[in-house]
């Protein structure tokens, strides 16, 4: 097996330990006991738990951001194309959610402290992607500000996923709203 394999299971082992023990609860045994090796073998590729949960977080952000680099491909109008990046990035909490409802607020949220970069990364790039999105259809509005206010709103939506079909709904909305205001800003900058 090659190592980037290797690195590939333990860290979906990892996930499954997190999801299911949560990461305090999470030990490296259990991360080793579930990819199958032992601890020794699973230290030769991630240094410790806060390792594994720091390289699973780059993994799960950079998933969601290319789902979201994807949507502004699709073919539609703003609306369509900004709801699409929006939903990459709900899916993820709403997956997290899913998979582990004990667990979801821990990491979603306490342990973030150990991806700090990486949680500022994302958040950057899904601003630019937003506001490169904005500006395209509307350059003369500040596109920053609407993707930073796009982006709160859907931080707002992740604070409550109790309803999975809630969240989804309330931004397909909320960005319909959004967009038609953009519609209407001829006049006015934002």
């Amino acid at each position: 097996m090659l190592e980037e394999e290797r690195v590939t299971v333990i860290l979906d082992a990892a996930y499954t330990c997190f999801t299911r023990h949560g990461v305090k609860r999470t030990t490296m045994d259990d991360i080793a006991r579930e990819a199958g090796m032992s601890r020794p073998a699973v230290y030769q590729y991630v240094r410790n738990k806060e390792d594994a949960f720091r390289r699973l977080s780059v993994r799960l952000l950079d998933g969601a951001l290319d789902g979201a680099r994807e949507a502004v491909d699709v073919r539609g109008d703003l609306c369509a194309r900004l709801t699409g990046i929006l939903e990459a990035k709900l899916g993820l909490a709403l997956r997290l959610w899913r998979d582990s409802p004990a667990h979801a607020a821990e990491l979603l949220g306490v342990d973030a402290r150990l991806s700090v970069d990486e949680i500022e990364r994302y958040n950057t790039a899904m601003r630019d992607l937003i506001a490169t999105v904005v500006a395209a259809e509307h350059p003369d509005v500040d596109a920053v500000e609407v993707a930073e206010l796009l982006l709160a709103f859907t931080r707002g939506l992740e604070a409550d996923l109790s309803d999975p079909e809630a969240p989804t709904r309330r931004l397909r909305h909320g960005v319909t709203l959004l967009t038609a205001g953009l519609d209407h800003t001829n006049d006015r900058p934002l």
